[in-house]
């Protein structure tokens, strides 16, 4: 479905990625991990539009979208997540989702419609009618899905949806992301939470100073001595054991 080619990406003097290639299966659950300053996000951007890659190729389903702008990628059935959550706080959870569900429809009914469907897949039918800021972070993360989903992607981008949260949280997430998969999404996961990585992800890729230095499944990467002594440590892996 995804392809990335040498994909570089650079900042004045500063190359946040450098020649990354990766590709996403169709239904496939793909995990990103390593360090902070590995270039994730970076490379997030460029997939979904936000940057222009300085070199390489970016495919979709065979179809060049580097460089195309975010809504016609958006379009095309990619949609990403953001690491800090910033939805319309003055609007109802409904508003929220519906404002995602508008890009495919085009009537207020069927949005509304498609927007209580979402709201249902990601457990917030309780809160539908609350405002947006009155959430806590667990509910905000679950609302920054939710509005992604909307828009009806085939390919999800996650940025750190299970950071911040408690424990129930991250089961309920887990679950979501889960049914998710279960529906045919595609799921591409930057997390750092390694224990719920190595549970979700079929696969995981892993950036050190914005270049792959790894792999593989979740039980190989565990034990690959360049992710413990870029990331990992030894003590993950004595844990993992």
């Amino acid at each position: 479905m995804l392809e990335l080619e040498s994909v570089t990406k650079r900042f004045g003097g500063l190359t946040a990625v450098k020649e990354v290639s990766l590709h996403a299966q169709p239904g496939e659950i793909l995990g990103i991990i390593g360090p902070n300053g590995a270039g994730k996000t970076t490379l997030f951007n460029v997939i979904s539009g936000f940057y222009a890659p300085d070199a390489g190729r970016v495919r979709l389903d065979g179809r060049e979208i580097g460089g195309l702008p975010a809504h016609r990628i958006c379009a095309l059935g990619l949609t990403r997540t953001f690491q800090l959550v910033k939805p319309f706080g003055n609007l109802s959870v409904l508003d929220n989702v519906m404002i995602g569900a508008l890009t495919r429809v085009r009537a207020v009914d069927r949005a509304r419609e498609e927007a209580r469907r979402v709201i249902a897949t990601c457990r917030l039918e309780a809160f539908a009618k609350s405002r947006a800021r009155s959430l806590p972070i667990g509910l905000r993360k679950r609302l920054e899905v939710a509005r992604a989903l909307a828009t009806r992607p085939r390919l999800l981008l996650l940025d750190e949806v299970m950071s911040g949260l408690n424990p129930a949280e991250l089961v309920e997430m887990i679950a979501i992301l889960r049914r998710l998969h279960g529906d045919g999404v595609g799921l591409i996961v930057i997390e750092h939470i390694m224990a719920a990585m190595m549970r979700l992800a079929q696969r995981i890729v892993v950036l050190h100073h914005g270049e792959k230095i790894a792999e593989g499944r979740p039980a190989e990467i565990s034990r690959d001595p360049r992710v413990v002594d870029a990331y990992l440590g030894e003590e993950f892996v004595l844990a993992d054991a």
